[in-house]
């Protein structure tokens, strides 16, 4: 067996390709007329937490839990109208973000893209308005 075992985190280079992630979703997220509601908050301190956020979760430095306690974006997130259109318009904003760094062309980020994907189905926690 290989047990020569490759994060994630470091198959897409690291906190450096994150921070440069983050640095180009979040004004996205921020313009985008069905997103921006959720997004009060100051961008900054938004960024940083998705800068802590997303090693841990790709297997690096688990430096959100050392200041914020276990994860748990469900449970996190569960005060804000999250709907399977704000799902898909956060990742629209993350594939363009994808695609301006351009992790998109990297395999380990077609493999972060479809974790990501993932996330946005679970995060889903109210319907959309329109639907019957």
């Amino acid at each position: 067996m290989d047990y020569n075992f490759k994060s994630l985190y470091s198959e897409i280079g690291g906190q450096e390709t994150i921070d440069k992630l983050v640095n180009a979703f979040y004004p996205r997220v921020y313009a985008d007329p069905v997103l921006a509601p959720l997004f009060q908050g100051d961008m900054e301190e938004i960024k940083r937490k998705q800068r802590m956020f997303l090693p841990q979760f790709l297997g690096g430095p688990a430096l959100y839990s050392q200041e914020f306690g276990p994860p748990a974006m469900r449970a996190r997130h569960l005060p804000f109208e999250v709907t399977p259109t704000r799902a898909q318009h956060w990742l629209k904003c993350m594939k363009e973000a994808f695609q301006e760094i351009g992790l998109d062309q990297n395999p380990a980020g077609t493999a972060l893209y479809e974790r990501l994907t993932q996330v946005a189905g679970i995060m889903v926690n109210t319907p959309d308005r329109d639907s019957k």
